[in-house]
């Protein structure tokens, strides 16, 4: 089904603008590229998508505030590994799942760059889809633009109708733990409103971490829950 932004004509042009460009971009720069996360080291292949370093902190922080050593962690729609990555560094329980296999491969090397196989279970996962049990943390950087993606390398950051982030909210329900949270990262360069909007429409409540600007964008961090 086509979304329906929640927002003016020309604001949802130029969101839409900003995913081609995106996309162009990787296109003409297809590299691998190595980073240093919160002390942490990881290797991201062009095949799967990398944010810029101070958007992947933002999440990071808010991980690392955030996660607890009694914590059952899943990590939804992990790509790198990162945040599953950090996540272990105080639970020894954690799982992370994506749907692109590249990214499932990806995810395991980084673990185990960084020493951290015993603590984190990396598999492949449409959403949902082969996750087992309940947690306490969900951790989910979902797809900003509406868009159609035209490759798997896309679909980290274009997902048609919100079909992923829909799904995600109308079944993760099913997999928290009495009392759980959700950290969830988005942005003004997506419809952000619209998240808003499913958050309340599935009986959650958010609760706004940390924020920050760049580019002529914002980018927030929330605690979700009952």
């Amino acid at each position: 089904m086509a979304h329906k932004p929640m927002m003016s004509e020309e604001e949802a042009i130029k969101r839409l603008a900003w995913q081609e460009r995106v996309y162009q971009e990787h296109l003409k720069d297809k590299k691998s590229v190595s980073m240093d996360i919160q002390g942490r080291r990881i290797e991201v292949p062009p095949d799967v998508f990398a944010s810029v370093p101070w958007e992947i902190n933002l999440l990071a922080k808010t991980v690392l505030k955030e996660v607890k050593e009694s914590d059952k962690v899943l990590d939804m729609g992990t790509g790198s590994g990162i945040q599953a990555i950090l996540a272990a560094s105080k639970s020894s329980r954690v799982t992370a799942v994506d749907m692109n296999p590249s990214a499932v491969k990806c995810a395991k090397r980084n673990v185990e760059l960084n020493r951290l196989s015993s603590r984190v279970r990396v598999k492949e996962s449409d959403l949902f889809e082969n996750v087992k049990g309940r947690y306490d943390l969900i951790i989910f950087d979902p797809p900003f633009r509406w868009s159609k993606p035209r490759d798997m390398w896309e679909r980290s950051c274009a997902d048609e109708g919100y079909s992923t982030m829909k799904g995600f909210f109308e079944q993760v329900g099913d997999h928290l733990s009495e009392g759980g949270r959700i950290i969830i990262h988005f942005g003004t360069s997506g419809d952000l409103a619209y998240l808003k909007h499913l958050i309340r429409k599935n009986g959650f409540k958010r609760e706004q971490m940390l924020k920050s600007s760049r580019k002529g964008w914002t980018y927030f961090t929330y605690k979700v829950t009952r």
